[in-house]
């Protein structure tokens, strides 16, 4: 049994760690808010986008559809993008993540497709290294503060090998917030791009019979939003993930300093009693002596 020393210690460590459990909840919180409402925000911007290239898309068919659109015809060669967090102490929000990413890599590899992979967020990273060693290509870091400079990078890398023919099809896993308590790892195709406005919570406007006319012509166009609603893509994805990241963090702080407090309750109550039994035996060593005299 432990000392009566050893038994404060160890109280005294589960409260300290009791107070950085509850310190991280409480800055996790905070932030929590911000994220939430930069996710809801960026939300309608990548719905309208989807709808834009959606209306495109439905007046562009065969050779004239761009190759983002319309793809190589092949699946042969699959890059799948991971996007996670920096950081851990959130609970299973990375590793759900990295598990739907693992179980989509691993039936590609059983069915023969040549497969790479690029990490946004450490986490990721790590998971996938040590499962699938060198397919990993490249890791973006998440930025301190989100925007397109954060997307943009890995938007372009992307592009680099699609156009460079080492890419047919780009998947990206990433978290999305659907409340504090839920979030959910999805998969979503970004090449060839997926026009159906449905698929991000949208819907094509209503025009009572009418059409629209774009100048340039459809194609034109579509040639300049794809490669942008691709790194837009990526931006809305990270939003959701920091915002997920938040709230898993949240309630993984809020138990752990439950489970401390718990800790610190039992630990007490088995010091205590030891502190007790302890007093007993010297009193009756000092009543055994003084009748012995």
């Amino acid at each position: 049994m432990a000392s009566l020393k050893e038994m404060r210690n160890r109280i005294s460590s589960v409260k300290a760690t009791q107070k950085i459990t509850k310190a991280m909840q409480m800055v996790a919180a905070a932030k929590l808010r911000r994220a939430q409402d930069a996710a809801t925000s960026a939300r309608p911007y990548a719905r309208r986008m989807a709808t834009v290239i959606a209306n495109l898309a439905a007046s562009v068919s065969g050779p004239s559809a761009p190759r983002l659109l319309a793809g190589t015809g092949s699946d042969q060669k699959q890059l799948v993008v991971v996007a996670t967090a920096d950081r851990g102490l959130a609970g299973g929000f990375n590793g759900g993540i990295a598990r739907a990413a693992r179980d989509h890599i691993a039936s590609l590899i059983a069915q023969g497709k040549q497969v790479q992979i690029i990490c946004i967020g450490r986490k990721g990273r790590d998971v996938l290294r040590r499962l699938f060693g060198d397919r990993v290509i490249a890791t973006f870091e998440v930025p301190k503060v989100l925007g397109m400079d954060g997307a943009r990078p890995v938007a372009e890398l992307i592009l680099q090998k699609f156009e460079a023919g080492e890419a047919d099809v780009v998947t990206l896993f990433y978290s999305r917030f659907k409340s504090v308590i839920s979030q959910v790892p999805t998969a979503r195709q970004l090449i060839p791009a997926v026009v159906d406005a449905n698929d991000v919570g949208g819907a094509a406007p209503d025009l009572k019979g009418g059409v629209y006319t774009y100048e340039p012509d459809e194609a034109s166009i579509l040639e300049t939003l794809l490669p942008r609603n691709l790194a837009i893509q990526i931006l809305s994805a990270m939003y959701e993930n920091q915002a997920g990241f938040y709230a898993a963090q949240m309630s993984a702080m809020d138990n752990a300093t439950r489970n401390a407090g718990d800790m610190i309750a039992a630990l007490s109550l088995q010091y205590n009693r030891s502190r007790q039994a302890q007093i007993t035996k010297e009193l009756i060593e000092i009543i055994s002596g003084a009748e012995a005299l």
